[in-house]
This record gives structure tokens, sequence and C-alpha cells, in this order.
């Protein structure tokens, strides 16, 4: 009995142990993919800390990149970058920081773990960059941070079979020089570069294609041949933004193009294509960011209708949708400010806009009135009245510098920020107000000037839209259901669509 006992015993031990190793490795996070730093001389990672779902460099090993000497301030409780007379002043607990007495944001505060200090990874873009001397690019979709004269265009491709060719069309940013030539089995693209940073190959394999791949050296795409390529032309065409390029390249195949493999005929005029680019190139006054801001959210419910229909869940499933037709329509970047039922608050709602350099911000609303006729939609900029001093925005402010001193730093007061967009909000109002005026009802006010906390703050062109009444009966069931919110949102892209086109954005 005793040694049953023991045995029953270890197993149980066993299991325990087994169970708790598990857990354990289920809760150990996931390793973070440094960033790779490239020079003139070579490539060394550059390791990546995350601190509350945001990405971060340590400072120590930005200072080893860059020479920076940082000093710590323990009295006031702030750091010192400085590099070639210049200095980055931060404090903790707030996303800014002072770049040779401009005020900039970050997307958050520096944070103390351990012995390191460590800044988010656009410390590096908005920060450093503007004061170093040499060349600093942060390439976050390749993890790629370059440093100095280094040649590195960013290159995608995709394909498409039309009949007897397949087509394929190379966007490179910049523009750089490039040669294409038949060696075996093979095409080989090769450009004046150190090397490339190889982004999206969309390429569908076939009988003339088999693919599309980084070549044996580091400045060359090479193409796969299949075994009924009879030939190729090339050509450059219309780039797809200004200092971009696109290279498209046809393969033919023996039935469409008899003759010897590899006889490269003399290049044709091509009709230039209208496809999107395969690269993030925004042209001059271009969309890149846009930010919706679902009204209310967890313990502010906002309105409720009779029949129990809450604001805050109408508002964020039209922003949900809305991010969608816009990323899919537009292939900008959508962020929202809440993508859950949590309470954020009023002037956070903007401050996520302006951290992120948004091109647009729209809040969406679901109205309420003590009139339970009240019905349709309206759509909402900052009034003239709540400018309180245009002319203050651009005013310097002395103010003192970690270390002793005063410095003159351009502030833009947070009740201002609104002010200088206020004529373009207007402008986006209208349009939005346009292109919901065809698609859904509208109030007897459709636009409307007002003091809005939530669009004060915002430092680029902002609107905030009510959706209709929830206190109406028959527009609390029209906003609960797919068919009218799905209406808002193909309102609400159109006029996004119009409001670009019109500041200068090429719509796709």
């Amino acid at each position: 009995m005793p040694f049953r006992f023991f045995q029953a015993l270890q197993a149980a031990v066993v299991v325990a142990v087994s169970i708790i190793t598990v857990l354990s490795a289920a809760q150990t996070p996931a390793p973070v993919t440094p960033y790779t730093v490239v020079t003139r001389s070579g490539r060394q990672p550059l390791a990546v800390h995350v601190v509350n779902g945001q990405e971060m460099f340590a400072l120590d090993d930005l200072a080893r990149l860059f020479s920076l000497a940082v000093r710590e301030d323990t009295l006031a409780g702030g750091i010192t970058v400085s590099t070639n007379g210049q200095t980055i002043v931060m404090t903790p607990q707030q996303p800014l920081a002072s770049v040779g007495g401009r005020m900039i944001s970050l997307p958050a505060a520096p944070v103390r773990e351990g012995r390191l200090w460590l800044v988010p990874v656009d410390f590096v873009s908005r920060a450093l960059a503007p004061i170093s001397q040499q060349r600093v690019e942060l390439r976050k979709p390749s993890r790629l941070l370059l440093v100095g004269d280094v040649r590195l265009p960013r290159v995608a491709a995709r394909s498409e079979a039309l009949g007897g060719m397949t087509r394929v069309t190379v966007d490179v940013a910049p523009a750089t020089p490039h040669t294409l030539a038949q060696e075996g089995t093979r095409l080989l693209l090769r450009f004046d570069a150190d090397a490339l940073d190889v982004g999206d190959i969309r390429i569908t394999p076939n009988d003339v294609l088999l693919g599309v791949h980084p070549g044996d050296t580091p400045s060359v795409l090479a193409f796969d041949l299949g075994p009924r390529f009879a030939s190729f032309r090339v050509s450059d065409q219309p780039p797809p933004a200004p200092n971009a390029g696109r290279i498209v390249v046809e393969l033919l195949s023996q039935t469409e193009a008899p003759g010897a493999p590899g006889a490269a005929p003399a290049p044709s005029p091509q009709t230039p294509t209208t496809e999107p680019p395969l690269l993030d190139l925004t042209p001059p006054g271009g969309f890149r960011i846009i930010v919706l801001d679902p009204g209310h959210g967890g313990d502010d419910a906002g309105a409720k209708g009779a029949n129990g229909t809450l604001e805050k869940n109408v508002t964020l499933a039209i922003a949900r949708k809305l991010k969608a037709a816009l990323e899919s329509r537009l292939g900008v970047r959508v962020l929202l400010t809440r993508d859950g039922d949590q309470n954020i608050n009023i002037d956070q709602r903007a401050a996520l806009a302006n951290n992120n350099k948004a091109d647009v911000f729209l809040s969406i609303h679901a109205n309420a009135s003590a009139r339970p006729g009240a019905s349709g939609a309206e759509v909402f900029s900052l009034s003239a009245s709540d400018d309180t001093s245009r002319a203050t925005a651009a005013t310097p402010e002395s103010l003192p510098v970690i270390g002793g001193g005063n410095r003159d730093i351009q502030v833009i007061p947070w009740e201002t920020a609104q002010g200088r967009f206020l004529e373009p909000s207007s402008a986006f109002a209208r349009t939005l107000e346009g292109a919901l005026r065809e698609h859904v009802p509208m109030s007897r006010r459709p636009v409307v000037q007002a003091p809005l906390r939530v669009l004060v703050g915002a430092n680029m062109p902002a609107a905030l839209v009510e959706t209709g009444f929830l206190t109406n009966a028959a527009q609390e069931k029209q906003l609960a259901g797919d068919e009218f919110q799905n209406a808002i949102v193909q309102a609400l892209a159109d006029g996004i669509v119009r409001f670009r086109a019109s500041a200068g954005g090429a719509v796709r």
C-alpha cells in the first residue's frame, strides 16, 4: 500500500510539473524580431523591447550606434540626449520631446526598465533623424534602419496573365537605374544599389513564369522562367508617385511569340497602367493615416433607444466597417480610437490622431433628442468662436529646460490646435454631408458648427457625424441593422474619398 501511494504521488508530481511547464511556456512572450541597421559597411541587429504593446529601442543601443551623449537628470527626472551640438529633452510619463527647441509628439513616453531607458522606435525618425548629420531612415514594415549614404530601394512586384503573355509590374522607390538581361532560365533585373528592400511579391506561377524572388546578389531581382517562355520586352512606365519608378516586363509564350528563347525584341510603346502602386507611396497631399473615433464606450454608453440600442455599440460597429472599407478602397492605414468596449478619455481621442500624424479625424456618434420625431444625420465641425487665438498657436514660449536655463519652444496649445484647420474642417464636414445625403436621410440642419470638445485638440481636418437619432423609434431600428449601417459606411467612405481628392490626393 505505501509503495502504491508513493507511485501515485510521483505520477501526480510529474503531471503537475508538466502543467506548470506548459503554462510557463504559454505565458513566455514570443521573441521580438529585431530591426536591422544597414550602413555602407554592413548590417547589424538592433534589439527591440516591448512595453505595454509598444515597441521600443534602448537609448544605450542608440547611443552606441549614433555616438549620442545621454544624461539623466535625477533631480528633475528627465533625460537629455545630445549630438552634433543639438539636444533632445524628454521626461517620463510625457509622450513629448523637445528637439532643438521644437516640441514633437511621440507614440509613447520614455520608460525606465531596470538600468535601461527605453524610447519608442518612432523616436528615431521623429526626434533623432532631424538633428543627425547623416541620413537616418526608419522603415517599420521592413524592420530596417538605414544610416548614412546607403542605397536600398524598396521593390515590390505583381504578375497578371493576359492571354499568351504574362505581365510583371515592378514598383521601386526611389526610382533607381536598372538593367534587365536573360541568363539561362532566368531574367535578372539589376539595380544600381547596395541592396534591395524586397516587399510585397504577388506572383501567380504559370508555364511562362515560375516565380520572382531576390537574386544571388543583393541588388538583383530574379525571374524564374517557365518551359513555355519564348521572349520578353521591358519598358519604364509612368511612376505611381513622385520619386518612384515603375518597370513593366512582358513575358511572351511560345505560342504567341515564336522564335529563339531569350530573344528580346525592341521595347514597344506601352499603354500606361492605371493599377495602384504596390508600395506605400502616397503622393504629396495624399492621405496616409485616417483616425476614426467610435463615440463613447465602457461606462459611457451614450444615447440609448427605447428598445435598448446603445450608441456606443452602434458607433463601434460603423467604425469597424468603415475602417475595412477605407483600407481596401484607399490602401491607407486606418486607426480606431477604440476597438472594444472601453472608456477612452475625450482628449485621448484627438491625441491618438495627433501622435500618429493623421491626415483626417472623424468622430462617429448617434444622436438623441427630447422630441421623438427628430431624425436624420448631421455633420459637425468646430465653430470659429472656439479658436481662442490663431496667433497664439505659433507663438514661442520660454520653458524651463532640464539642467537649468530656459528655451523658446514652439508650442501649440491644446485648445487652439483645431484653430489652424477651421476652414478645411468645414470643407470636410460639407463634403461628408453631401455624400451622406445621397444615401441616408438628413436632419433639418445637416451641417452645423459647434463647440465640441472632441474636435478642439485635433491638429488636422476634423469632423463629427451624428448618424441618426436613437430616440426616434424607426431610426433606432435602422441604426441597429446592417443595411442602414452599410449605407452610412458607404456614404462616409465616399465623402472621405472626395475630400481626399479635393485635398490633392490621388483617388484609386
